[in-house]
This record gives C-alpha cells, structure tokens and sequence, in this order.
C-alpha cells in the first residue's frame, strides 16, 4: 500500500512538471484563440509562477542534497557530539552563529537539518539551524542592504532578530520535545543503520565519492516531488488570493503584521530574493510588517511546511510552525509597540 502511495504521488509530481513545462514552452500557442483551445489568463499565470519558484529553488536544492550527502557519507556522529557543547541550552547560541556562517537558503536547508538529526545532531539545536542559516547568512545580508539601502533598520532589525528568535524558538522546542526523536525513518534507513552500526565497515575514498553522488541523486527525488507540490499550491495562492482584501485590513500594527506574515508563508519566496519583493510594499505596509515578512517567511513557508511534513512528524511540524508563528509576532508587534522599529 506505501509503495502504492509513494508511487502515486512520484507520478502526480511528475505529471504536474511535465504539463508546465508544455505550458511553458508553448505559451504563444495556447495564448491564440485560432489554435482552437486557449488556456485562461490566470492559468498560465500560475504556469509562470509555478516554473519561475521551480527553477530559482532547484539549483538551491542541489546544493542542498549535495551538502546533506557529504554530511552522511564524511561526518562521524562522533564528531557532532565531542564538538557541541554538552549543556542544551549553551548549545543554542554556536547553532545560531553556525546559520550566520553558511550561505544555506531555505529552499535547502530541510534536506541538510534532517542528515545532522540523523547524524546526532540534537532536534532542538537543528531548529535553531534550520530558521537562523536562511536569514543570518551574507547573501541574504547583501540582497536586504541593496533593497533597503534607504533604510538600514529593516537589515538590522532582520537580522538581529533572527539571531536572537532562533535561540528562543530552539529554546522553547528542547522544552516541549528535549531530545526524543521527531524525524520519520524509512524501513531501508533503519535497516541500513544498524548494517553500518554492527559491521563498523569504513568505506573506501573511491566509494565513498560513488555513495555521496547516489545519496544526492536519491535526495535530489525525494525533495523534488515535494518542491514541486509545494511550489503549485503557492503558484495557485499567488494568482487566486484576493490580495486587496488582506491589504484593506493590513492598516495597523497588529493587522498588518499578521498579514504580511500571512503573504511570507503563501508566496514561499527563496530568502535571497525576498527583500525585493518586501521593499514594492514599503509605501503600503508598515515597517515593522515588512521586518515581519523577512523574518518569518524564511524560516516556514508552504513548500517548506510540505517537506517537513514529510520528513518529519505531524505533532513535532504543527508545534514547529506555532512556535515560530507566535514568537516573530509578538517580537515585531512590541518592538513597534516601543517604537523601535
């Protein structure tokens, strides 16, 4: 029955890439009633944001998968545990500037936070990982001081505040989960650890390099199917979503807040990129809606809330997303509150 479901949804994904890539290719034709069948204007609207989110996260991906391979393939469990600090809690704080020191967008930094769990990593401190390194690193840096170069509030706030957020929100979830185990295992991933673990065979170089390259290409599939799922619903919200409404009732701290919180979940915008986007509502949403759009958005969003859905468990990726949630809402509301920001 799992392999029944597992191909289905291989079979949706890739059914789904190959009609927008024919949508894409033959746009022009489709756009002239005299071919006979024309595709609306919305639709091939959602062809064009669905391709544009696949094409600017796969490269991201690759990396992504590539990194969380030579982690599998090169980094010992040992190596994690004698180099983090024992204490919980110290740990959080070389979690976040770990983040602030590799270019990891959010696009790729599932597949390499799921390895280090998986390597021994502690969960709480892979949180901390996982929603500081799309922010805190120095492409996001330079994207935010070139959209916002006019007002470096928004790149201090955005980036001060993700440091000192990650450290909360890892914080509170070793509070509620401490180390108990949240990843999904695969039978062949149970099966395969305990061969590594009873046999203590330490690969060949030359082996090693083949057994990355398969541990990418097997990654690269599994993460595709759910970039593509992810990235058609939020193509669907972008072109479907009344927007003027959520911008009637964006007119004060509170409401606007919350709904370009809501906007940065929805359009799933790569991190490096997102600043641009946040800067055309500069003359609409407040300033500190706009921080809340730049935090938030990079640490959940709808392709990445499918991934984790898949690869983590249900209770562990609601409690995730609550946390998160509340945390950057409460932080950017009272810093406009104090007039701060």
């Amino acid at each position: 029955m799992s392999k029944i479901l597992s191909f289905s949804k291989d079979f949706l994904g890739f059914i789904l890439l190959v009609f927008f890539l024919l949508l894409f290719f033959n746009i022009e034709s489709f756009k002239n009633e005299q071919a006979g069948f024309t595709v609306p204007d919305s639709w091939l609207n959602v062809n064009t944001i669905f391709l544009g989110i696949v094409i600017e996260a796969i490269p991201f991906i690759l990396l992504g998968v590539f990194v969380s391979a030579l982690i599998q393939i090169y980094v010992k469990e040992e190596i994690i545990h004698r180099y983090l600090p024992k204490n919980a809690y110290a740990a959080l704080l070389p979690a976040a500037v770990l983040g602030a020191i590799f270019p990891i967008c959010e696009c790729a930094i599932v597949p390499i936070v799921r390895r280090l769990i998986k390597k021994g990593m502690p969960l709480h401190v892979g949180v901390v990982f996982l929603v500081a390194a799309p922010i805190l690193n120095p492409v996001v840096a330079a994207s935010t001081f070139f959209a916002f170069r006019t007002d470096l509030t928004v790149l201090y706030a955005r980036m001060g505040l993700a440091f000192i957020l990650s450290i909360i929100i890892g914080a509170i979830l070793y509070a509620i989960f401490k180390n108990r185990d949240q990843l999904k295992w695969t039978k062949d991933e149970l099966v395969g650890q305990q061969i590594v673990i009873d046999s203590k065979v330490t690969p060949r170089k030359m082996n090693r390099l083949k057994q990355t390259l398969y541990h990418a290409a097997d990654e690269f599939f599994l993460m595709g199917k759910f970039l593509i799922l992810g990235a058609f619903i939020a193509a669907l919200f972008q072109t479907f979503l009344d927007r003027s409404v959520l911008l009637a009732i964006g007119s004060n701290e509170w409401s606007s807040t919350a709904v370009m919180m809501a906007f940065a979940f929805l359009l799933s915008l790569c991190s490096e990129a997102d600043a641009f986007v946040a800067a055309s509502f500069g003359s609409t949403f407040t300033t500190g809606s706009l921080i809340a759009f730049l935090v938030y958005g990079p640490m959940i969003d709808l392709k990445n809330t499918i991934m984790l859905f898949a690869f983590f468990k249900a209770k562990f990726v609601l409690y995730f997303i609550g946390v998160v949630t509340i945390v950057v809402f409460l932080a950017v509301v009272t810093l406009q509150l104090i007039n701060i920001i």
